[in-house]
């Protein structure tokens, strides 16, 4: 693949909405949190939410949502970037990943759910070694930082049997 066709297929993931990004994660219905993508590049990827602000989003507990939960977020912006990496690598898209760990991960504030503006989801590829990557994320709004931390992923995972 040329650099030009590289660069064309990444910009076209710019101001893609939330069923182009359920396409390519696993989590769909009302657990795909993201709503659309800002901004895509082999280095990362940055999406809009808004679901954080929903009554009927599910991992709201009593009403309110832990600021804890923006790592989903970020998680999902993370497999959203891995299956955009697997497009551009001509390989299959994985079915399945897991977060293997968080690290340095510090909470700007105590829930998202009283959060008024859109989230700005960034997932920062740090390293990739084809089936492993390190993530810096971060969760914004309005430019104010809510989450932000490392997170380790395994983005092409075989499936559990037992």
């Amino acid at each position: 693949m040329t650099a030009d066709v590289s660069a064309a297929a990444w910009a076209a993931a710019t101001g893609q909405p939330r069923d182009w990004i359920a396409a390519r994660i696993p989590h769909q219905g009302l657990m795909c949190l993201l709503g659309r993508v800002v901004s895509a590049a082999p280095e990362g990827v940055t999406c809009i939410a808004d679901s954080h602000r929903s009554p009927d989003n599910p991992m709201r507990l009593d009403g309110r949502l832990g600021a804890a939960c923006g790592i989903e977020y970020a998680a999902q912006a993370m497999a959203l970037h891995g299956a955009l990496i697997a497009e551009q690598r001509g390989a299959e898209r994985s079915r399945m990943g897991f977060l293997v760990s968080v690290r340095a991960v510090s909470l700007h504030v105590a829930r998202l759910d009283d959060v008024s503006e859109d989230l700005t989801v960034a997932a920062l590829c740090e390293a990739d070694n084809g089936d492993h990557c390190v993530y810096g994320f971060s969760l914004k709004a309005s430019g104010r930082l809510l989450l932000e931390g490392r997170a380790m992923v395994i983005l092409s995972a075989p499936p559990i049997t037992s």
